[in-house]
């Protein structure tokens, strides 16, 4: 019987386990916007874009804040291979190609990009 308690301890500290992890965050701020709603927005007023690109750089400086001790302690969130304007780029790209996606989401696809090596 001990046996048994043992694997249901560790059953359920697994699936604890795995709820922590599945924890969401709420995202607000313009940069919580759909893309189309971006799209719309930007559409010919830059300094509405650079509102959304201010939030992006601020998103993902709390992404880098948030990481674990060792993990991108080295990330530079304006490389001199991706300025500013290639990021704000990026973004409107990907928002074109997925109208239906959440802004916040093509902000972590470039945190993603950002982070690979240099190819």
């Amino acid at each position: 019987m001990s046996t048994l308690s043992s694997l249901w301890a560790v059953s359920a500290a697994a699936l604890f386990l795995g709820q922590a992890e599945a924890q969401t965050v709420k995202i607000v701020g313009i940069g919580a916007s759909s893309c189309q709603y971006f799209l719309r927005e930007t559409s010919g007023r830059p300094e509405v874009e650079k509102n959304f690109l201010a939030w992006a750089q601020g998103y993902m400086s709390g992404l880098l804040w948030r990481a674990p001790p060792g993990k991108d302690e080295d990330l530079d969130l304006m490389p001199e291979a991706y300025p500013l304007l290639k990021q704000a780029e990026f973004l409107r790209n990907f928002c074109e190609r997925n109208p239906g996606a959440d802004y916040s989401d093509g902000v972590t696809e470039l945190y993603l990009t950002l982070r690979a090596p240099p190819s």
